[in-house]
């Protein structure tokens, strides 16, 4: 691929992209097992578990695993537990990650579209958006319940390009993760990756995608509106 690339829109991940989210989700889990009262995993682990939306996130920290099936009983009892808690807490110490403002802000000024696309339910995604002041930036907002699949499935980036009136090449996503690059990949988008998010604490540089990009300021050196 040579650089900078045209497009007409980019749609950017929410956790371990924009915002760095861990402390809360893990601090959710730990209020969760401690009325469970069931020992935590370390927030450092909890940080390779996050990715895939909330129920799996528990499932993973009720059984040490990143795709075990817990106690049917227990995870009924667990995840709503879960949801209250990180309901509660959910901006507590979530920020932007360095150059992300920066960075929305050049796309902006491009006069690029500009969406969020997440696993994360919509009952979080748009008070986090709202409380960590990124909310105004975006023209599209697509959580993980907001459609009937949810990435890796392309149909996020489709019903974006479909809302943007643009062809997938025209349309990048920037995210974090193998979630990020395979919904990219089968979409037909061009997709970057940031090296500081939540891969499952693999090097995003072993995926298939076209740059790996220290911020989301030098993503925006790397393309210009088609």
């Amino acid at each position: 691929m040579n650089f900078p690339i045209d497009i007409k829109a980019v749609v950017i991940d929410l956790d371990g992209t924009l915002l760095n989210t861990a402390p809360d989700l893990a601090l959710a889990a730990e209020l969760m097992m401690g009325e469970l009262g069931m020992p935590c995993p370390s927030p450092e682990v909890i940080k390779t578990y996050i990715g895939n939306g909330v129920p799996r996130l528990v499932k993973r920290v009720l059984t040490g695993d990143m795709d075990a099936e817990p106690d049917a009983e227990l995870f009924a009892k667990a995840l709503p537990l879960y949801r209250k808690h990180y309901g509660e807490h959910v901006a507590d110490r979530s920020r932007p990650f360095p150059g992300v403002v920066e960075g929305l802000q050049a796309f902006r000024k491009m006069g690029l579209h500009i969406a969020v696309i997440t696993n994360k339910a919509e009952q979080f995604t748009v008070p986090l958006l709202k409380t960590t002041g990124l909310f105004d930036y975006f023209e599209l907002i697509l959580s993980g319940d907001t459609l009937p699949k949810r990435k890796p499935d392309p149909l996020p980036l489709q019903h974006a390009c479909k809302v943007f009136g643009v062809q997938p090449a025209e349309l990048l996503l920037i995210g974090d993760s193998l979630n990020d690059t395979q919904a990219a990949r089968a979409a037909g988008c061009p997709v970057f990756c940031v090296p500081y998010g939540y891969n499952r604490g693999r090097p995003v540089a072993e995926l298939d995608l076209d740059a790996v990009v220290p911020t989301l300021v030098e993503a925006a050196k790397m393309v210009v509106k088609a």
